[in-house]
């Protein structure tokens, strides 16, 4: 039997352990039937460092649906990764032991790096364990590991056999504070303040001049041709001819162009290689040379003259100060525009021409489109972030990374002709800086010299592949072609991710595994919002708002802060409010006192009984609980934790908790009463399981002490009993007894004490006598029909946003009016100090009393009339 008071400190702690040690959650290694597994595509989190409150929210919802669908009898696999092979890894290793990549050879760098994310990851799984997630840990994974390599190596063969890869000498996203290409999906605009240059170019062989505008004088150097708009009549002259750069002497074309935007700056353009997208799109269209200015450190190159050497930012301080002296300057004014950084460091992005791999997108949007609006979304509104992102693609995707830490392109090129080998799939994982390729000479040329790809694979061409990682895709040799191991994982049951990664990981997974697998790889997609602050700010470690897991659990008990993550709606961005954990410590402290209560009345109890035979009352709170745990189980297969969770704790503390137990209660205790017992065992143990996928520690320590040996998590979730019950009436008397609890409050009176006599007008048939008992009513009185009752007005409630623009001066005098009750109403106008008021414009206030002997409480529908005392 539970005793003293609850210590979530010892209990939390013993069955975390146990769950471990007893494998609990394995998923089995058996062959299962596809249609009794739930599977779950978890988020392999970036190892960067700690384990932050977003993650304690995150994999807490998972939690929430494993635990659900493990009770509803489905074999669940739910996978732990870590994602670490990526930039992210790189620049944890780089800040924790002070170091920079390009001073060590690659395969050194990386076995720090691999030391590195080892230490934390041990001590992320532990964190991860010690929140009671009920992860399987022996389906861990890393997406540096051997196998991982494989897998990821076999997707870029599988794909460049498909013609879904290719490698082309383009510009590319730039990075230069990390120096690597990224992806369209790694940059977000950021405002910035900046300067409007008006430059005066010349004109070919002429004295004319015109100006254009820019924020960036030092791309200058860069500049390959000047655009204007074809609506343009200012300007047509111009298109033809050259112009003249100021400073560096070039001369370039003078095009025309649909896409220059005429409200911005001058109507003139120029066109630098690579400013932005548009400079791209120009250079390829019009076949422009290419001039590049600013290196893959954001250093200025030989093409600036007098210039190279310096960072961008001091070419642009030196360049603007020599057009002024030169006369070329004619204004700098201050603005603040949208600029394109990279989300990982937030350093202004170029674009570079570079050699790079890339996966095909644009020309299958649709089909992607499609995939998504095959697949169930929770909450729905985010499938149009999926829908946004793909109408605003671009680009295909840059998948080559010129980091150290990474998974290696499985490829080489013949020396003389640049033909590419790609490694056979028997051989993978490889390196091909420190691996043979698998041809001794080139297959297109027959030269025997090759050079290895030194580029590594972007971190999300891999994490997008976690659905093949964990249902064991590979090549079988047997019959050429590539499988699943355990095909009844996929497609996946549920995709659970955040919000800001709907462009990275989901929309990366759709296209990988929709072109290796031709199907959407998970039925559904769960996505949760982020943890703000108390003031719903996003937290930020440079703001000083972030919240550590370490610090809240010191604090509070981790079912607190489970009950805590059921507090929004899925999709939703969760406050961090202290009060939502004090609530969920209060209820686990509620459940373990009425649990104390619930075995101390349930030692005889029986262990069956005829529902037939039992009292109105027991049956009203059986089939009461059955109409919300059916509730609880809709909202819980729609992941709307916060209304199951809200919806079961109301009914626990308030129907079963203050009403049905301290009625049983007085019936065991009084009567040995067996129907009251078998009813109250009955709820108690429906009430916990339906907790446990919250509640998961106290419900274990619970079940296990008071029912069976055996884990509440692996107990059936309940099925509905079936019962029938005057349910109205029975709320009604509930009702009852809430009033006339509060009428002893208010009056003093113990809840012992009697009551000579309560008239009910309101259908409690079948519950007097328990009304009557619990509430200690020395006569209970059902009355027919309703007691003589009046309204009374109370007062008038001005609406002064009308009152006081219409009358002004003349407010007072109706305020004194209506104190002294001189006023008329007649076809809901008020007459009033000689004024008439429209019915938008007060509020009369009224109240119901009661006219004949005796208080009159309000039950609901119902009508209390206590008589007691002289």
């Amino acid at each position: 039997m539970p005793s003293g008071e609850y210590d979530p400190e010892t209990v939390e702690a013993k069955w975390q352990e146990r769950w471990v040690d007893e494998d609990l959650y394995a998923y089995p290694e058996r062959a299962v039937d596809p249609d009794t597994v739930f599977s779950i595509d978890s988020p392999p989190p970036t190892v960067s460092g700690s384990l932050h409150w977003g993650h304690v929210y995150g994999f807490t919802l998972q939690d929430f649906v494993a635990r659900f669908n493990r009770m509803r009898g489905d074999e669940v696999y739910f996978p732990f990764g870590y994602d670490d092979n990526g930039i992210a890894s790189e620049l944890l290793t780089e800040d924790e032991l002070g170091i920079k990549h390009q001073d060590y050879e690659r395969r050194e760098f990386q076995k720090l790096c691999r030391e590195v994310t080892a230490e934390y990851e041990g001590e992320f799984t532990e964190k991860m364990q010690n929140l009671g997630i009920s992860i399987d840990w022996d389906q861990t994974y890393q997406t540096i590991s051997p196998e991982v390599q494989r897998v990821s190596q076999l997707s870029f063969i599988d794909l460049y056999e498909k013609g879904r890869q290719y490698r082309q000498r383009a510009p590319a996203i730039w990075c230069p504070e990390c120096e690597t290409a990224i992806s369209q999906v790694e940059t977000e605009d950021d405002e910035q303040a900046s300067h409007f240059h008006d430059i005066e170019f010349g004109v070919e062989d002429s004295d004319e001049s015109f100006v254009i505008s820019t924020t960036r004088p030092e791309l200058l150097p860069a500049c390959v041709a000047v655009f204007v708009h074809p609506d343009d009549d200012d300007n047509a002259h111009l298109v033809g001819q050259e112009a003249e750069v100021p400073l560096f002497g070039q001369r370039v074309p003078i095009l025309e162009d649909e896409r220059v935007d005429l409200e911005t700056g001058t109507g003139l353009v120029m066109c630098c290689t690579f400013g932005d997208q548009t400079d791209i799109e120009w250079y390829q269209a019009h076949d422009l040379p290419l001039r590049v200015a600013i290196d893959e450190s954001g250093t200025m190159t030989a093409e600036a003259d007098d210039y190279a050497g310096l960072s961008a930012d001091e070419a642009r301080e030196a360049i603007v100060s020599d057009l002024d002296d030169a006369g070329a300057l004619l204004d700098k004014r201050a603005i603040t525009h949208t600029v394109n950084v990279h989300e990982r460091c937030g350093t202004s992005v170029e674009f570079l021409v570079k050699d790079q791999w890339y996966i095909k997108l644009l020309d299958k949007r649709e089909e992607y489109l499609e995939a998504g609006e095959q697949m169930d979304w929770y909450p729905e509104k985010m499938f149009t972030r999926y829908k946004n992102w793909i109408e605003g693609l671009q680009w295909d995707w840059a998948i080559s990374r010129q980091r150290s830490s990474g998974i290696p392109f499985p490829v080489w090129y013949c020396e003389d002709c640049e033909h590419v080998v790609v490694a056979d799939r028997e051989d993978l994982p490889v390196d091909p800086l420190s691996d043979d390729p698998p041809v001794e000479s080139c297959p297109e040329c027959g030269h025997d010299e090759f050079a290895a790809e030194d580029d590594v694979f972007d971190t999300w061409a891999t994490s997008s592949l976690t659905p093949l990682i964990n249902g064991g895709w590979d090549w079988n040799p047997e019959t050429e072609a590539m499988e699943l191991d355990r095909p009844e994982l996929y497609p996946f049951d549920m995709r659970p991710q955040g919000h800001d990664i709907i462009s990275f990981w989901l929309f990366h997974t759709v296209v990988k595994c929709y072109e290796h697998t031709g199907e959407v790889p998970f039925d559904s997609v769960m996505i949760n919002g982020m943890v703000l602050d108390e003031n719903r700010e996003k937290m930020s470690k440079s703001v000083g708002n972030v919240v550590s897991p370490d610090e809240v659990l010191e604090k509070f008990p981790v079912d607190a802060a489970r009950y805590w993550a059921a507090g929004s709606a899925v999709g939703d961005d969760l406050p961090y409010q202290e009060k939502g954990l004090v609530a969920g410590e209060k209820l686990m402290r509620k459940l373990w006192n009425a649990s104390k209560l619930v075995e101390s009345l349930t030692e005889d109890a029986p262990d069956a009984f005829d529902h037939d035979d039992l009292k109105a009352i027991d049956r009203w709170l059986l089939a009461s609980l059955d109409r919300e745990l059916q509730f609880v189980t809709e909202k819980l297969e729609n992941r709307e934790f916060s209304k199951a969770r809200d919806r079961l704790r109301s009914f626990f503390w308030h129907t079963f908790c203050d009403d049905y137990l301290e009625i049983a209660k007085q019936r065991v205790r009084e009567g040995d009463d067996p129907s009251a017992a078998y009813t109250l065992q009955t709820a108690h143990k429906r009430f916990l399981t339906c907790f446990a996928p919250i509640l998961a520690h106290v419900t274990e320590e619970l079940w296990r002490d008071m029912y069976d040996e055996a884990s509440v998590h692996d107990q059936p979730w309940p099925e509905p009993l079936g019962l029938d019950a005057d349910v109205a009436a029975g709320e009604t008397a509930m009702a009852v007894v809430g009033a006339l609890r509060k009428y002893k409050s208010d009056n003093q009176l113990s809840m012992n004490a009697s009551v000579d006599l309560v008239q009910v007008y309101g259908d409690i048939h079948g519950f007097e006598e328990d009304v009557s008992g619990v509430m200690h009513i020395e006569e209970l009185e059902l009355l027919d029909e309703e007691p003589e009752i009046e309204s009374v007005v109370t007062g008038v409630d001005l609406d002064y946003s009308l009152v006081g623009p219409e009358y002004g001066a003349q407010v007072p005098d109706i305020e004194a009016a209506l104190e002294r009750d001189d006023y008329e109403v007649e076809d809901g106008v008020m007459h009033v100090a000689g004024v008439e008021l429209d019915p938008e414009m007060f509020t009369i206030e009224e109240s119901r009393e009661y006219v004949g002997d005796g208080d009159m409480l309000e039950a609901g529908d119902a009508i209390v009339i206590v008589q007691h005392g002289d």
